[in-house]
C-alpha cells in the first residue's frame, strides 16, 4: 500500500528543491568565467578529501561493489574529469572563427536534473556535479533508493564546498526522501529544462518520456574479442583487472569473451592462472535460474556481488579466491540469458574460427542489449582492428585495453566521464562521451560574408546550368525574388 505521507512529503521536497535551484540559476548564470573556475576548483578538491569516506557510506549502505574501487570511482571523477574541463571556456565567447565571421558563445541550459545510480551513487553524483557547474547550470538529484544517504551526503558536501567559494545557496540540491512519484514530478517540473539520467532502462525511458531534452545512456553488453595476433596474457589481465572492477557494476565492463579455436588454450589457462574458473553445464544452468527472473530481467541481488557470492547462492561450489565465473555458450539471445549484461564479476565465454566469424558473434551480442555502448579488441592486427571500427554498432572501440577503463576515458583518451551516449542505436540523443559542453546552449554572433549582390551572382552561377531549358527573363525573376526574401 502506497505511503500517502511520504509521497506528499516528496513531491513537496521536489518543488522546494526546483524553487531555491531555480533562484540561484538566475544568479549563477552571470557569474565569469573566474568566477565558475573557482567553485568548481573548490568541490573537486572537497571531493578529492572526501573520497574515502564517500566509499565507504556508499559501500555499507548499497552492499554494491568493492569500497577500495569506489574510492578509486571517487577520485576518478573528482581529479580526471576535473584536470580535463578546468581550462574548458564555457563563459562568454568560447571559440571564434574570423574565417566565417562566426563568435560562439555560451549560454546555460537552466536547472537540470539528475538522476543517479545504485551502482555509481557517488562518483556519479560528484561528476555531474562539476560539469553541471562548469556550464554555469543548478542541478538537484534524485538518487537512487537504496543510495540516498550516500548520494545526499556527496551532493551536501559538493553544496558546501560551492558556497564557501561564492556560489548561490540551492545550487545544488538533493531529494531525500525518494519515490517514483517524486523523481518523475522533478523530470516533469516546468522549471528543469534539463534531464540527466543514469541507470537502469526503465529510469532513462521515463527521463525520454518526460518531455525535456535528456541525456539518458544505454546498457552495456561489451564483448571482447582477444583476435589471433593478440599478446594473450596481456589481453586476458585487461579483460579480468577490468571486469572485476567494483564487481563489475560499471556498464562498460566486459560481459563476454570471444577468442579463436587457434588461441582458445591459451586464453583458458591465462583465465585460470587469473582466478577464473570455468562452469560446467548444470552449473551454467542454476546460474542462469539464479541470476535471472522468469521475465527475462537481471536478479538484483547479483549486481555487484563478488563471484565467490554469487556461485553460493546459486548452489555453485568454486574454490575460495575465485574472481570470474566464466560461462561458456553456445549462443547468444533469449535462450541464453548469460549472454546479456550482467552486472557481476560473470562473463560469457565463445570460441570462433576467424575474425569474420567474431565480427558477426560481437554484433549479435551488442544487439543483446548493448547497441551503441563499447566494444573492446585486443589484436596486433591493424586491418582487422579497422574492420571491427567500420562495421560495429558500437561507439566505443577499444584496442588493447580493459573496457571499464579505456570507455570512461582513463585509459584512452577519450573525455573522463561516467555517462556514456550510445548515439541512435542505442536510443540516446547523443553517442559522446558526456561532459559540460552538452551542457550550454550556443549562441552565435554572425557577421556578412557576402553582399546581397554578391549572393545574387552566387546564385546566378547556380542556375548556369539550367539557362538553356529556362529564358533569362525567368532567372532573373527567381534570383531577385530569392535575394528579396533574403533581405527581410
Amino acid at each position: 500500500m502506497r505511503n500517502i505521507d511520504k509521497d506528499l512529503l516528496a513531491l513537496q521536497e521536489v518543488r522546494d528543491l526546483v524553487s531555491r535551484a531555480k533562484s540561484a540559476q538566475k544568479i549563477i548564470e552571470d557569474f565569469s568565467q573566474e568566477d565558475i573556475d573557482r567553485i568548481v576548483s573548490a568541490m573537486a578538491s572537497e571531493a578529492i578529501k572526501a573520497s574515502d569516506w564517500l566509499a565507504k557510506l556508499a559501500a555499507e549502505e548499497t552492499g554494491v561493489g568493492v569500497y577500495e574501487h569506489k574510492i578509486i570511482k571517487n577520485l576518478f571523477a573528482a581529479k580526471a574529469v576535473y584536470d580535463y574541463i578546468k581550462d574548458m571556456k564555457t563563459v562568454g565567447v568560447i571559440n571564434v572563427d574570423e574565417s566565417k565571421g562566426i563568435y560562439e558563445i555560451a549560454e546555460p541550459v537552466g536547472v537540470i536534473a539528475a538522476l543517479t545510480p545504485v551502482t555509481n551513487p557517488t562518483s556519479t553524483a560528484i561528476f555531474k556535479a562539476l560539469i553541471a557547474l562548469k556550464a554555469r547550470n543548478a542541478i538537484v538529484f534524485s538518487p537512487h533508493p537504496r543510495a540516498v544517504e550516500c548520494t545526499s551526503k556527496t551532493v551536501e558536501i559538493l553544496h558546501k564546498a560551492a558556497i564557501r567559494a561564492g556560489a548561490p545557496e540551492g545550487v545544488l540540491g538533493c531529494l531525500t526522501t525518494v519515490t517514483i512519484e517524486a523523481a518523475q514530478a522533478l523530470m516533469r517540473h516546468p522549471d528543469v529544462k534539463l534531464i540527466l539520467a543514469t541507470g537502469g532502462a526503465d529510469m532513462v525511458k521515463a527521463a525520454y518520456s518526460a518531455g525535456k531534452p535528456a541525456y539518458g545512456v544505454g546498457p552495456g553488453n561489451v564483448p571482447a574479442y582477444i583476435e589471433a595476433s593478440a599478446n594473450v596474457a596481456e589481453a586476458v589481465k585487461n579483460i579480468v583487472e577490468s571486469k572485476t572492477f567494483d564487481n563489475g557494476t560499471i556498464c562498460s565492463s566486459e560481459q563476454a569473451i570471444i577468442c579463436e579455436h587457434s588461441n582458445s588454450a591459451e586464453v583458458r589457462a591465462c583465465l585460470e592462472k587469473m582466478g577464473g574458473v570455468f562452469l560446467r553445464s548444470d552449473e551454467i544452468h542454476r546460474l542462469e535460474k539464479y541470476m535471472f527472473r522468469s521475465d527475462g530481467t537481471l536478479n538484483p541481488a547479483v549486481v555487484g556481488k563478488s563471484a565467490c557470492y554469487i556461485a553460493e547462492a546459486a548452489g555453485i561450489s568454486v574454490p575460495k579466491g575465485t574472481r570470474v565465473l566464466v560461462v561458456p555458450l553456445d549462443g547468444v539471445g533469449k535462450e541464453y540469458p548469460l549472454s546479456k549484461e550482467k552486472l557481476s564479476p560473470v562473463i560469457a565465454f565463445y570460441e570462433v574460427s576467424n575474425w569474420q566469424e567474431a565480427c558477426e558473434l560481437c554484433i549479435k551480442i551488442l544487439e543483446t542489449g548493448g547497441m551503441g555502448h563499447t566494444l573492446c579488441i585486443h589484436s596486433q592486427d591493424k586491418e582487422v582492428i579497422m574492420r571491427f571500427a567500420l562495421k560495429k554498432p558500437a561507439f566505443r572501440i577499444l584496442v588493447n585495453q580493459p573496457g571499464v577503463f579505456g570507455a570512461i576515458g582513463g585509459t584512452s583518451g577519450l573525455v573522463p566521464s561516467l555517462t556514456l551516449g550510445c548515439g541512435t542505436a542505442g536510443g540516446n540523443i547523443t553517442s559522446d562521451n558526456i561532459g559540460p559542453r552538452h551542457l550550454i546552449n550556443i549562441k552565435r554572433l554572425s557577421y556578412p560574408l557576402r553582399t546581397l549582390e554578391e549572393l545574387q551572382s552566387y546564385l546566378k552561377a547556380g542556375l548556369s546550368g539550367v539557362e538553356k531549358h529556362i529564358d533569362p527573363e525567368t532567372i532573373r525573376r527567381i534570383v531577385e525574388e530569392v535575394v528579396r526574401k533574403l533581405s527581410k
